[in-house]
């Protein structure tokens, strides 16, 4: 082979090893572009969870009250009785609600069909049950989540009143070693609500309970509290004079500060969540997931 012959095999040597070298650069840049979107894509996913959580628990949406009418804004944050806006907060009701229409309102509305969600309601009271909603993420990989601690209120609306809080009675004890407290009733409501007395588990036979009006005053020890929950429409109902259609009923209950409350719920609820603590505001957990 002369000169020229070895020539053009250095040459074609050459352009292999170029092409070699070549194909893994361009593999080596197609697998670091690919890392890099898909960091790009957690880091999208992570931070809208994030944005996503916060902006849920600060704002009770629009209308504020969206759970019974058609929402323009979805938020879940409780709203007191002045109308303001309770910060890092779950409406027990608007959770459901949401639940009720994920797809819709989460999965479209919220993440633009980008992402696979749940949300997770967990009360740090084992006594109360979690709530989860949104899709399940059994066997997806790259599953994202977001925590923050809220305040929920279950079912609280359905409070009359906390013996916590000092109301009126009409013995004048003195609220030092007593918690009283009143209500307005109408008759018509015991034909479509049920009243329970609700204690907290430490106050079962620690506390005697006693029930009148301004007409029919009880000068008795009372009753004791031998249970925690105590159904109230016999004795309100035997409260009321012939004819008479409302009456102020105050209850009294011998010690100060009773973790107690007065509920009245609807005749189809839920017996077995008439436990105290699904009254009042729970410390909670609220996760959400994220997938693609």
């Amino acid at each position: 082979m002369d000169n020229r012959g070895n020539f053009t095999l250095e040459i074609v040597v050459v352009g292999i090893i170029v092409l070699l070298i070549l194909g893994v650069i361009l593999t080596a840049s197609e697998l670091s572009q690919e890392k890099i979107s898909k960091g790009v894509e957690n880091n999208n996913i992570e931070k809208t969870i994030t944005e996503v959580c916060d902006s849920l628990i600060n704002d009770a949406g629009n209308p504020i009250n969206w759970e019974d009418f058609k929402a323009k804004r979805i938020g879940l944050a409780i709203v007191n009785e002045d109308d303001n806006v309770i910060p890092n907060s779950v409406s027990y009701y608007k959770l459901l609600e949401l639940g009720r229409n994920y797809d819709n309102y989460v999965t479209k509305r919220i993440f633009d069909e980008k992402f696979h969600s749940s949300m997770e309601l967990i009360p740090r009271e084992t006594s109360v049950s979690s709530v989860k909603i949104g899709s399940d993420e059994k066997g997806s990989n790259n599953v994202y989540s977001v925590n923050r601690i809220v305040k929920c209120d279950f079912f609280k609306k359905y409070v009359v009143c906390d013996f916590l809080t000092n109301g009126k009675c009409n013995h004048d004890h003195n609220q030092k070693d007593h918690s009283c407290n009143y209500l307005k009733l109408f008759s018509s409501n015991l034909k479509k609500l049920d009243y329970y007395l609700l204690f907290d588990d430490g106050e079962k036979n620690n506390v005697k309970y006693s029930i009148d009006t301004t007409h029919f005053k009880y000068f008795g020890d009372g009753a004791r509290v031998s249970k925690t929950k105590i159904y109230l429409n016999d004795d309100l109902a035997g409260l009321f004079e012939s004819e008479e259609t409302s009456s102020v009923i105050f209850i009294h209950l011998n010690k100060k500060d009773t973790k107690a409350v007065l509920v009245a719920v609807p005749k189809d609820f839920d017996k077995s969540k008439l436990n105290y603590n699904y009254f009042t505001t729970q410390t909670c957990d609220f996760v959400i997931k994220a997938w693609s």
